[in-house]
């Protein structure tokens, strides 16, 4: 079993997060789903983009220190190697920042999305990342440069890639939904925490 901090998108804590939880759940992990939006949720990119904005990234990166904070550590009754930090899009960049702060890190499980990073960042955690190709918001020069990054900080990294799925393919209520790309990621990224 696997300790997961779940960070949504920057479309807020909607009902496909919920779900993803539960799948999670359903597995027989523990899974934690903060709202670092404070309840707003949108449908489309533009008003995702505005929310993002006007709370900021810093204050959205300590939003997320302060969910992981009580988790950090903690490892209960599972014996296992420390929190698994995921995130769909924003929040899986928000989620790499806590992983590669966390000496303690379990792994890493990014759906959508990536984030920058120092060039002298160290971690050997398991890395996976879900991800459309190609992908408006993520582009691949920027996932190769971040392959190699993550590869020369010492991650065991993992990219899948989704041909002709949108970039939030796994969220059934938006436009980007694509079935058998979700139902996929869902199975490799299952077995990821299995491994946990």
């Amino acid at each position: 079993m696997a300790r997961v901090l779940l960070l949504h998108s920057m479309y807020g804590l909607r009902p496909a997060v919920l779900q993803a939880a539960d799948r999670l759940r359903s597995a027989g992990h523990e899974v934690h789903v903060p709202d670092l939006y404070d309840g707003r949720v949108v449908d489309d990119a533009e008003a995702g983009i505005e929310i993002k904005e006007e709370i900021g990234r810093d204050e959205l990166l300590r939003r997320a220190v302060a969910a992981a904070a009580p988790l950090v550590g903690d490892g209960g009754d599972s014996g296992d190697g420390g929190l698994v930090y995921a995130g769909f899009s924003l929040g899986g960049s928000l989620a790499q920042n806590l992983a590669l702060a966390d000496a303690k890190a379990g792994g890493l499980l990014l759906m959508h999305g990536t984030s920058d990073m120092a060039d002298d960042a160290s971690t050997e955690i398991p890395v996976q990342l879900h991800v459309a190709d190609p992908d408006t918001f993520e582009p691949s020069d920027w996932q190769n440069a971040w392959y190699l990054r993550m590869r020369k900080a010492g991650a065991d990294v993992e990219v899948f890639r989704y041909r002709g799925a949108g970039h939030l393919f796994t969220d059934p209520d938006l436009p980007d939904y694509d079935a058998e790309a979700a139902e996929r990621a869902w199975t490799i990224a299952l077995d990821f925490l299995a491994t946990l």
